[in-house]
């Protein structure tokens, strides 16, 4: 199927015809071709999935079409689908990403289920509002996930990332939830003195020299928000040897690590104090999420 160049005018396509194209183009580059087809034509056209499928007979004005070749090479390149029309479904929550954030993950849904065990879903009104910090934040998705399903809970969210904060802030303020507090800095500087109930985080947890680092859409994201040290485990050590001082009496603490990292991580809680710990798997039965309790 020949589409626009810059050589060449924009003609209109059928819509189903552009879907079929762009899933054969990316078949060999993606694990989700027709996934992938489907939310750039749904970008270039302004339909929504549903309408895609009820339209595929429609055409797609020239204009369109040069849209969509722009976005099919973008992703032929291999960069992220996220990146190139700027959004990203997690927990239900429809959110802005930008290359200055991580592209939330569905197993790290596996951690906002964990830490929501530990949040009150109500308290009683004379009762101080149930305190969470989620630090790293990025695009503040699992303090968004957090205070959409609490929203009784009081909830601070920390990244050293300067636009990384404004990108949450926006999802915050596009979401309409306004019990989160954003503040910049790095991991728990910006609490001061304040203790929270609950501390969670999705930090960076790979090996420098991993080789997945050059594969896929994590060439693209930032390797600060990714990569911690030799062995991937600088940041979680930080955080495990540090969240006692900022943790109310029987606070939790609960962690996304990588799927090798349990027993080390384990070990580092213990270490610190820490009781109550355990590790549980994500829907790929590998162990994502540990938390523990100090008291």
């Amino acid at each position: 199927m020949a589409l626009a160049t810059k050589d060449a005018s924009p003609v209109s396509q059928k819509i189903g015809q552009l879907v079929d194209y762009a899933n054969a183009t990316l078949e060999q580059i993606s694990p989700t071709p027709r996934l992938d087809a489907e939310i750039l034509v749904c970008h270039a056209s302004g339909l929504s999935r549903s309408q895609l499928i009820a339209q595929s007979n429609h055409s797609l004005d020239g204009l369109g079409c040069k849209q969509f070749d722009l976005l099919l090479q973008r992703r032929r390149k291999g960069e992220p689908i996220a990146y190139i029309t700027g959004h990203k479904e997690f927990w239900s929550l429809d959110l802005e990403v930008t290359p200055d954030t991580l592209i939330p993950r569905p197993e790290t849904e596996h951690l906002v289920e964990q830490a929501l065990i530990h949040i009150p879903p109500d308290r009683p009104i004379q009762a101080r509002p149930f305190s969470v910090a989620d630090l790293g934040t990025g695009s503040g998705a699992v303090a968004l996930a957090l205070a959409r399903e609490r929203p009784q809970s009081q909830i601070v969210a920390t990244d050293i990332s300067e636009k990384a904060i404004a990108v949450a802030r926006q999802n915050a303020h596009n979401l309409g939830i306004n019990n989160i507090e954003f503040h910049q800095g790095d991991w728990f500087a910006p609490l001061a003195d304040t203790q929270f109930d609950l501390i969670v985080s999705n930090p960076p947890y790979v090996r420098q020299t991993d080789p997945h680092l050059g594969e896929g859409d994590v060439r693209f994201e930032p390797k600060a928000a990714l990569t911690s040290g030799a062995e991937g485990l600088d940041a979680i050590c930080k955080l495990v040897t540090q969240a006692p001082n900022f943790l109310a009496e029987r606070g939790w603490l609960v962690l996304e690590h990588g799927y090798d990292q349990a027993e080390a991580v384990m070990e580092l809680l213990k270490g610190a104090g820490f009781n109550h710990c355990a590790t549980y798997r994500d829907l790929n039965d590998q162990p994502r999420v540990s938390e523990a309790q100090i008291v």
